[in-house]
């Protein structure tokens, strides 16, 4: 096995220890983070099921987002619809056999690519052309940005433009699963494509991208709007209140 092959098996190993470890630590910290004071973003729900279903709606409408901008709310959908659809696609490389809903869901996946790439360059195009979000931006939004493109972009490529040996590559993926490490196709295309993935992988925890699973731990979203029936108290305030 060249050392391509092992340098690309090393990085994802260490790509995937650094994501679940950086997410974990994260949820951890938003898990025992107080929140002092009832703050929930009104109009908001007086009941703890009407919180469930506003995060529902959150997460699988962007009901919020679509309220505040109706442009930024088509890229911003399109774009998370889609990379649902491509992530799904990409099951298949670590499963054997393949299960049918994702064996159905391959040709939706790969056209699929095309939007998110298209939604992901008008959101881009956003933090460049509206002043206010322009002045906002950071390098890392942009960096952000470009680097989903790149990644999007590389495997359209590889699938009308260049193909590569996707049997092999499927058999490294579960060689990694396997802690069986096997040879990976040396396509330029495809070692941009897997290196910026990884790449991804390890910016995650610490980036904006992790407003993922935050979303459900946001005091603005999470908290029933009830502060005149129950008095809020965070868990280190009632401790205060229990000593001597």
């Amino acid at each position: 096995m060249s050392m391509l092959s092992i340098f690309s098996a090393v990085l994802f190993n260490v790509a995937a220890v650094v994501l679940v470890a950086g997410i974990g630590n994260k949820i951890r910290r938003y898990v025992v983070s107080p929140a002092p004071l009832k703050i929930p973003t009104t109009p908001a729900p007086i009941t703890q099921s009407g919180v469930y279903w506003r995060l529902v709606r959150e997460v699988v409408y962007f009901e919020s987002l679509f309220k505040s901008s109706k442009w930024t709310w088509i890229f911003g959908w399109a774009f998370h619809f889609t990379l649902v659809l491509v992530l799904l696609r990409h099951l298949r490389y670590v499963q054997n056999p393949v299960w049918l809903p994702v064996v159905l869901i391959q040709p939706f996946g790969t056209y699929a690519g095309f939007v998110m790439v298209a939604a992901l360059a008008g959101l881009w195009a956003r933090r460049w052309l509206v002043d206010r979000v322009r002045y906002i931006s950071t390098p890392s939004d942009h960096l952000h940005l470009v680097l989903l493109m790149l990644i999007g972009s590389s495997g359209l490529m590889m699938r009308f433009v260049a193909h590569t040996d996707i049997v092999a590559v499927k058999i490294f993926m579960l060689g990694l699963l396997r802690f069986d490490w096997q040879p990976l196709p040396e396509d330029p295309i495809l070692l941009v494509h897997l290196g910026l993935v990884a790449v991804l992988m390890i910016i995650f925890p610490m980036s904006k991208l992790l407003h993922a699973p935050g979303l459900f731990f946001s005091p603005t979203r999470n908290q029933t709007d009830n502060p005149r029936e129950v008095r809020h108290i965070s868990a280190w305030a009632a401790a205060l209140d229990k000593r001597p």
